[in-house]
């Protein structure tokens, strides 16, 4: 397996799209593809020349979720050389670019940005970032979607995708019996430096948090020796960076307690304004969206109750372990 690191100046930093099958004659499979923009394209084609192939050679290419800086390529990729395309169930109809998928996923989005409290000026400046970025992706690829437990034979053994949700709908990771022993390529599910944006980077995720819990906890009993995510380096603990990720939300449900507790009723562009204070660009869309995950999460257990668009302290002193599982208080 070789990296390609990828640039990209929107969203987290460096991609990476991971190649299977360098050797020659073997079937190359492209594990995400990064934007679309002509210098990523060009760092791709420049990543994959290293291993004397082109985007013609590519015979698979599997992606991890449907945001721009990992399905960029896809359709590009497909249409040099036939390459299949494959994608979670949950996702295949945005890669695929379907208008009425777009049309429900634009709707919820405006929709939760009226529920969250988003003043007009940072919702103007969101909805101009996002409608001046259509560069990101390129053609639609035609794709075959797949679930849970699929399964792809690649040069280096058998992918067995698992549905990751939380930070995407149909976000997979795929384990492989590899060299470094139990490897998974995480995608956005696990990254090495941030922790995945819930709520606000697929506003279709119903318990946004609640499902990526859930996700970590998947990962934690994987037993995986090492971890290829969608951004920075790979990850040589993968359980115990699950852990710390799970704590963390722990501490920012704690976080926003504290906010309802000190400010009373709040909406989520509130809460989110007192956690990471100021936001511009994609982080209109992520800050508040952040929150929103976690005052779900409280009022799916009665910790607080909403009322229009805010959320009351129902709790004075919640027990927050019984929300998160141990894996978050170990």
């Amino acid at each position: 397996m070789k990296r390609i690191r990828l640039g990209n100046a929107v969203f987290e930093g460096l991609n990476n799209s991971y190649v299977i099958g360098t050797e020659p004659d073997a079937k190359t499979t492209l594990i995400d593809t990064g934007v679309a923009t002509p210098d990523v394209r060009e760092q791709l084609a420049e990543g994959l020349t290293e291993h004397d192939l082109a985007f013609a050679d590519v015979d698979e290419v599997v992606l991890t979720h449907w945001h721009e800086d990992h399905v960029g390529l896809a359709g590009t990729i497909q249409d040099a050389g036939g390459a299949t395309v494959r994608v979670h169930a949950d996702d295949a109809p945005l890669v695929e670019q379907d208008d009425g998928a777009w049309s429900v996923m634009n709707e919820r989005q405006r929709d939760l940005l009226n529920e969250w409290g988003i003043p007009d000026d940072p919702r103007e400046e969101l909805l101009a970032f996002l409608d001046s970025h259509g560069e990101l992706t390129g053609p639609a690829p035609t794709v075959e979607p797949f679930t849970d437990g699929a399964r792809f034979e690649t040069a280096a053994g058998t992918l067995e995708a698992l549905h990751l949700p939380g930070h995407a709908a149909g976000l997979s990771g795929f384990a492989l019996d590899g060299e470094q022993g139990r490897e998974l390529f995480s995608g956005d599910a696990l990254l090495p430096h941030y922790t995945p944006n819930v709520g606000g980077a697929d506003v279709r995720v119903e318990g946004p948090l609640a499902r990526y819990l859930t996700t970590l906890e998947r990962i934690v009993d994987g037993e995986f020796d090492r971890a290829y995510p969608g951004h920075r380096d790979p990850i040589d603990d993968p359980a115990g960076r699950a852990r710390e990720i799970a704590a963390h939300h722990r501490e920012r449900t704690g976080r926003v307690v504290d906010v309802l507790a000190e400010t009373g009723p709040a909406d989520a562009w509130t809460v989110s304004a007192h956690l990471f204070g100021d936001l511009s660009s994609i982080h209109i869309l992520h800050g508040p969206g952040e929150a929103y995950a976690h005052l779900d999460h409280l009022a799916a257990d009665g910790v607080v109750e909403r009322t229009d668009r805010k959320y009351r302290l129902v709790e004075s002193d919640p027990n927050l372990d019984a929300l998160f599982p141990s894996i978050a208080t170990a």
